[in-house]
């Protein structure tokens, strides 16, 4: 996540700026005669087909371990990223939200599609999915992104992902010491783990090293050696690997499974709300952030990225799959890669569609390897309290509150108890420091959301 000091005139994609954006924010985006069109420009075709192969590499094990950590087939993910970014350059023509940004899975939602695969089953997820891109669609016909961000602050839902960053981290920890079955004994710290936690130890501080160092020129480095020099060990020593199923794809109906109770169907709309607004925040704070990476500096228009992220999440609950977002990760790799247009999205494709009909080729992957970049990346969500710190003590507060309500309560749980407790501190400032009568402050909420959103147009 990015710093979100500047929101005002970038949360909603910078529109106010843009003169091909109507107030409402749903103008069609034609082709910016500065800038030429945002799906595929000739003069850039091999800058984007050589990003597209780098990002689609990087990608790879990082979807990968964001499906694991989603409870979902690692094939389904795979399936949803290449889906997503199909989706993603046809709207491109359209419709561009962005011009560099590259959709995928989202490890900010990784927890909470694990909650609710161990709550509704996987049988009922694809309804869930197909509900949560309902309701982004009525968000993005009406505009409500533009509320959002008043709504629910930035800064809480940088601690709900750092708290989210931590689940992640601490799943992924267990990988850098798990050794194969047949090296197991009764003494728990034997030659083998140890080993194993050297090997981890040595390919973390490899990667470390080589992010910072070509973190502003070609950040992909770091996962391409950790990757090949994580493969060429395991053909030397004997290294747990990650396994693919290779299971079928196949297109059904969302909805959803037979005798399903109507208090069920009353909590997966409960979480499907969850999962819609998460998942829109993240996108217009990516947007955000990828505005202001893009080579070129085109804005960005973050209604029109939802209308991709809609369409793809429906098109996904067909076969089942995930929910989506132009990840900030793949995003910048995207862009440091030299990509300039939305066509750089079909060489993605192309890379993680070949790996889906030869999965065979994932399971040279040690589980080592993939436990560094997901800890750097659960690292990294963390990492965005430092940008609450813009906002004063109590947002800071607030964030490190919320971060530790939804690591030990959940994502659901931890958010509203967060949002109670900032509506009810709010509330006492107003009502008993200010002695502004209860009615008034509940209306001043509603006049500045109003005013705030308007100011967004």
């Amino acid at each position: 996540m990015t710093d979100q000091t500047e929101n005002k005139p970038s949360s909603n994609g910078g529109e106010e700026n843009n003169p091909s954006v109507s107030a409402g924010g749903d103008a069609i985006l034609t082709a910016d005669k500065d800038f030429g069109a945002a799906a595929f420009q000739a003069k850039y075709l091999w800058r984007d087909s050589a990003a597209g192969f780098i990002t689609g590499t990087m990608a790879i094990p990082l979807s990968i371990g964001i499906a694991m950590m989603s409870d979902y087939p690692i094939k389904v993910g795979l399936a949803t990223v290449v889906f997503a970014c199909i989706v993603g350059w046809i709207n491109a023509w359209i419709r561009p939200g962005n011009y560099i940004g590259c959709p995928g899975i989202a490890a900010g939602l990784a927890p909470a599609l694990a909650l609710g695969v161990a709550t509704f089953g996987m049988e009922n997820m694809a309804f869930c999915i197909f509900l949560t891109s309902a309701m982004q669609a009525v968000c993005w016909k009406l505009n409500w992104q533009k509320y959002l961000l008043v709504a629910v602050p930035v800064y809480l839902v940088e601690g709900l992902l750092a708290g989210i960053g931590l689940k992640i981290l601490l799943k992924f920890m267990e990988f850098t010491y798990e050794i194969p079955e047949e090296a197991v004994t009764d003494v728990f710290w034997n030659a083998a783990r140890i080993q194993m936690v050297l090997i981890s130890v040595i390919g973390f501080a490899v990667f470390i090293f080589l992010f910072v160092r070509y973190q502003h020129k070609q950040p992909a480095i770091a996962y391409f050696v950790l990757i090949l020099g994580g493969v060429v060990l395991a053909l030397l020593v004997d290294v747990p690997m990650i396994y693919v199923e290779d299971i079928d794809l196949y297109l059904r109906w969302p909805i959803p499974e037979a005798g399903t109770s109507l208090w069920m169907l009353f909590l997966m709309v409960l979480f499907c709300i969850m999962l819609a607004t998460i998942d829109v925040i993240e996108q217009v704070m990516s947007n955000a952030a990828i505005e202001k990476i893009d080579p070129l500096k085109r804005k960005c228009n973050s209604n029109n990225s939802l209308l991709a992220i809609w369409i793809a999440n429906m098109g996904s609950s067909f076969f089942g799959g995930m929910t989506n977002l132009d990840g900030l990760a793949k995003s910048t790799t995207n862009k440091l890669a030299g990509a300039y247009t939305k066509f750089s999205l079909l060489m993605i494709a192309l890379v993680v569609g070949f790996f889906i009909v030869n999965t065979q080729y994932l399971d040279f992957l040690p589980k080592f390897a993939l436990a560094a970049i997901m800890i750097f990346s659960g690292y990294k969500m963390i990492a965005g309290l430092a940008h609450v710190t813009h906002y004063g003590p109590y947002a800071l507060m607030l964030a490190i509150l919320t971060g530790l309500l939804v690591f030990e309560l959940g994502i659901f749980e931890g958010l509203v108890i967060a949002l109670v407790v900032h509506a009810v501190v709010h509330f006492m400032v107003y009502n008993i420091h200010d002695k502004m009568p209860g009615k008034s402050v509940i209306k001043r909420y509603f006049e500045n959301l109003k005013k705030e959103g308007g100011n967004l147009m």
